[in-house]
């Protein structure tokens, strides 16, 4: 057996460093949200683009990549959409099991489909429409087979809005990099600043500080008096620093391996999460459920092979010397479509 190159050791590590932050952050936000009651969503949040804001910062100034200045009124769409899509995935790990808002994610490319169908004129292929197709009908059964998600009104309006907010985003995300010809962590130290400085306006309008407001009345338990212990405040450090930690290893996976790669890991990702939200959390998984589960995931694989073929260059044009293009992804809070990252 030969021996591995450096190079694939190192591809081996980011691949590691990136199925390992990305699901420890949606366990670790389960458990600030649901357990330890840290119910401040737009809170959390702003500490978590805060710490990635300056995580770009840091990792421009050791040269991972090149800063590119942007136009303010170029970002902030994407800077509401990023704060948008963050927010709503993290009131729906509040609200609903590991297992569905899991579960949510996948139906983002069917979003994202219809998006561009009504927008675009991109009409997708019989294929992936088939494939799509076995995607919902999985999820559809797994979430009809469970009778707590079916009853759970709220958080499944949440999901669909964290669904077409995320859709939304990473089509700019997409569109933004061709656009202003940027990487994802240039474009990302753009719009950083603009969407901690959204929330800083957000978090006293929607969420109890202590002081009473128009929207926000007196409450008990406030972003003031809540009862931080050492054990609280380190697991809300630790999921900001996870959060940093997909964006960067996601980054480094794609630029050591392709796509395709990143996509593999993605559903073993999605397999880990499903898995460890039935073991930790004590979530229930009959076997419809399981059924819905596994169909959903036959979906989205065979969708996520149908797409990365489409993207690969034709082997006469690869013969020929073609130039490369970057294959580039978005960060993520909550994150695990097949192209993105943070929870």
């Amino acid at each position: 057996m030969a021996a591995l190159s450096s190079n694939q050791i190192r591809a081996g590590l980011y691949m590691l460093l990136n199925i390992v932050s990305a699901t420890c952050i949606v366990f670790a936000n389960k458990l600030v949200l649901s357990v330890y009651k840290f119910h401040f969503v737009y809170a959390l949040t702003l500490i978590h683009t805060v710490t990635t804001m300056i995580g770009m910062w840091t990792f421009s100034s050791l040269g991972l990549f090149q800063s590119k200045g942007l136009k303010a009124m170029q970002m902030l769409p994407m800077a509401a959409a990023f704060v948008g899509y963050i927010v709503f995935w993290n009131l729906s790990l509040q609200l609903n099991s590991v297992g569905f808002y899991q579960l949510s994610k996948i139906l983002i490319a069917p979003a994202i489909i219809l998006i561009e169908a009504v927008w675009f004129k991109k009409v997708p292929t019989r294929l992936e429409l088939a494939s799509v197709g076995v995607l919902c009908l999985g999820v559809t059964l797994a979430t009809v087979s469970d009778s707590e998600i079916a009853a759970n009104l709220p958080g499944l309006l949440i999901s669909g809005l964290a669904i077409w907010t995320t859709s939304i985003y990473q089509i700019w995300a997409g569109s933004k990099q061709k656009e202003y010809q940027v990487s994802s962590m240039q474009l990302m130290e753009n719009y950083c600043p603009y969407a901690a400085g959204l929330l800083c306006f957000l978090v006293p309008m929607f969420e109890p500080l202590g002081v009473e407001t128009p929207l926000v009345k007196g409450q008990e338990v406030t972003l003031m008096n809540f009862p931080y212990t050492p054990t609280i405040v380190g697991a809300i450090a630790l999921t900001a620093v996870l959060g940093l930690l997909v964006s960067l290893s996601t980054f480094l996976v794609i630029g050591a391996t392709s796509s395709l790669t990143y996509n593999v890991a993605g559903h073993l990702k999605t397999v880990i999460i499903l898995s460890g939200g039935f073991v930790l959390f004590d979530e229930s998984m009959p076997m419809k459920k399981l059924a819905g589960v596994a169909l959903a995931m036959v979906g989205i694989i065979w969708y996520s092979g149908l797409k990365m073929q489409k993207a690969s260059p034709p082997l006469a044009a690869q013969g020929k010397g073609a130039a490369k293009t970057p294959q580039e992804t978005e960060p993520l809070v909550v994150k695990d479509k097949p192209k993105q990252a943070l929870v």
